[in-house]
């Protein structure tokens, strides 16, 4: 029956049975015989039928309405059972940015092994903003999420950007002591992912002052980490998030530029699925990566204030 209703939800939600079937990981012909079985079971017809797409029936809408939120709580809970013993287990699918995830939460990694050593990562490092519920992350750390219904955000730690650049740069040009200067300098910008356009935003200080970074373009990358290296090159003054250059400002392969100034992005968030039966390998992740942020004080790390 479990699966009859899988099927069927995924086929609504997916406009036909080969798409559902992709989804699934069954044949279009599978999830057609299910929905078939599902409808024989109920006594009612679900969905109207052509070649080109699935329409729900009158009842099949006010079917998918009620059967919607328990199925997903079910298919929760089934998740949430260990697979013997009360072991923790399962895969655990999480998206994290690039840098962030490497510099920060790779090195997490032999702890939360050595806790859960069933529990299989399947971390994915991406500087996207992902789709939690429809490509089917457990979790997802960043910011910037749109918070879709069914999804919850813990608040790790502030999201500032910061201006930086090698000594070998700030020796051999002019001294900068006020964000005018910056228009004096070669700039080292970040394009958006998902737009092309540079990010720009703002800098501000402790009095909520707010003056546009307004440099030279030197060179776009679309990696910040790529930035990052850039300015250690010499090459210019890069502005970007702490968690990307904390790395490089902690071994002094890079120096902050106009300390008082950064930019405000938000925070960084762990993101995961807010159900009654919540997965506990999700449970357990996000109590890990609190328990980190505040053993390894990284929200105060990451404040650029």
């Amino acid at each position: 029956m479990l699966g009859h209703l899988e099927c069927f939800v995924s086929s609504a939600e997916n406009g036909s049975f080969s798409a559902a079937g992709r989804k699934l990981g069954i044949s279009s012909a599978a999830v057609g015989k299910n929905v078939t079985k599902l409808e024989t079971i109920v006594g009612v017809r679900l969905f109207q039928r052509n070649t080109r797409k699935l329409i729900l029936t009158e009842e099949g809408e006010r079917f998918l309405q009620e059967v919607s939120g328990g199925l997903l709580s079910i298919q929760c809970a089934l998740k949430g059972v260990s697979s013997g013993g009360g072991v923790t287990a399962g895969t655990l699918k999480v998206s994290m940015g690039t840098a962030f995830g490497l510099h920060f939460v790779m090195p997490m990694l032999l702890d939360f092994l050595a806790r859960y050593p069933a529990i299989v990562p399947d971390w994915h490092f991406d500087n996207r903003k992902v789709d939690l519920i429809g490509e089917h992350f457990d979790a997802a750390m960043g910011g910037g999420i749109e918070l879709a219904q069914g999804m919850i955000a813990r608040e790790l730690a502030p999201a500032h950007g910061v201006l930086v650049a090698s000594a070998a740069y700030l020796q051999r040009n002019t001294a900068i002591r006020q964000p005018e200067q910056l228009m004096n300098h070669a700039g080292i910008f970040i394009r958006s992912p998902q737009t092309g356009r540079i990010r720009n935003l703002p800098l501000r200080n402790a009095e909520n002052e707010q003056r546009a970074p307004s440099m030279e373009i030197k060179m776009t990358v679309n990696e910040p980490d790529a930035a990052a290296q850039a300015a250690e090159m010499g090459l210019g003054i890069a502005l970007i998030a702490m968690p990307n250059a904390l790395p490089y400002l902690e071994s002094g392969r890079l120096v902050r530029v106009l300390s008082g100034w950064y930019v405000d992005r938000g925070s960084v968030h762990l993101y995961f699925p807010t159900t009654k039966f919540l997965p506990t390998k999700t449970r357990v992740f996000v109590d890990f990566m609190i328990e980190q942020f505040r053993l390894q004080k990284l929200a105060a790390r990451f404040d650029a204030r």
